[in-house]
């Protein structure tokens, strides 16, 4: 029999939110110990939040239908924001493209929304260790470091899911197991200093002017890393990732017929605004939309 959760949240929002959707931009892979899709439908997550590791499990009966159960130390600071963290402050609504290929993608997914955690520390170590990498790499190593450095979570989460690694495990990883995970000196390095900084980050989540500013200041994070983490921990639609290997290539295939020059990006996704974000998300959930990626560097071993 399940263990019955610390706090539980029924929600019926007023709009709809598709939660596996929306929090599919949280998960980093196939493997990622932190976010499971069980057989029943079920979304089953840890976090580590200002009040603790907590696991939760979300059930969803329709789009606006939602129950949230929640586990451990940090399960009430959980229920209180999940709201938040399924995009509750978001606002799809207002976006009206004049493309029909998002217009399409817009009613074919109208519970997409773009989350919002507030755990900027959360989003920023695997943004921060998919810097100028191979995708597939880059994930590989979040997953070894979350397993190798992770904790058990508190209740009956799915076999082989931890709670991301705290900012002082993080600081702790030894040079040679950083390599051994896959994660060069330079990422790593900027991984131990964000560490340090990590409770300056979070206390930022209520202002995302602030939030960039302290992110772009820290050695090795550019717009690119802070976009990663503005559209997932901030809640911020219009966190474009300038400068990502693909953008061009996926973004001119889908609404151009051809592929767009790196020096063409920033002023096609001008009129975008406020919602650039979610136009390249739109375009990454539709079907034959995202281009097959190519590696740039030596791939590293399998994950096993």
């Amino acid at each position: 029999m399940l263990q019955p959760p610390d706090e539980s949240l029924h929600w019926q929002p007023g709009f709809p939110v598709d939660a596996r959707l929306t929090l599919a931009a949280l998960c980093r892979g196939r493997h990622d110990p932190t976010h499971r899709v069980t057989p029943d439908g079920n979304l089953w997550r840890t976090a580590l939040t200002s009040t603790g590791p907590v696991t939760y499990r979300i059930r969803q009966r329709r789009l606006d239908d939602l129950t949230i159960d929640a586990w451990g130390p940090g399960a009430r600071e959980l229920v209180e924001t999940i709201p938040t963290e399924l995009g509750a402050g978001d606002h799809p609504e207002l976006f009206r493209p004049g493309h029909p290929f998002l217009q399409r993608a817009l009613r074919r997914m109208p519970g997409l929304r773009v989350p919002c955690t507030g755990r900027l520390f959360e989003a920023l170590v695997p943004a921060i260790i998919e810097q100028r990498v191979v995708g597939l790499d880059a994930r590989a190593a979040f997953t070894r470091l979350v397993r190798a450095y992770g904790s058990e979570p508190p209740g009956p989460a799915p076999e082989g899911m931890r709670v991301p690694p705290t900012p002082k495990a993080l600081a702790s990883v030894p040079s040679w197991e950083w390599r051994q995970a896959g994660v060069d000196l330079h990422r790593s390095r900027t991984v131990i200093q964000a560490a340090r900084h990590a409770a300056r980050i979070d206390q930022t989540a209520g202002d995302p002017e602030r939030a960039y500013a302290l992110l772009t200041q820290l050695p090795g994070i550019g717009p690119w890393t802070a976009a990663q983490v503005g559209h997932r921990a901030l809640g911020d639609a219009d966190a474009l990732p300038l400068g990502d290997y693909h953008l061009g290539r996926m973004t001119g295939d889908a609404l151009l017929g051809r592929h767009l020059d790196d020096s063409e990006i920033e002023a096609f996704y001008e009129p975008f605004r406020p919602h650039r974000y979610r136009v390249l998300r739109l375009i990454e959930l539709s079907p034959g939309s995202a281009p097959r990626r190519t590696p740039r560097a030596p791939r590293a071993g399998p994950l096993h």
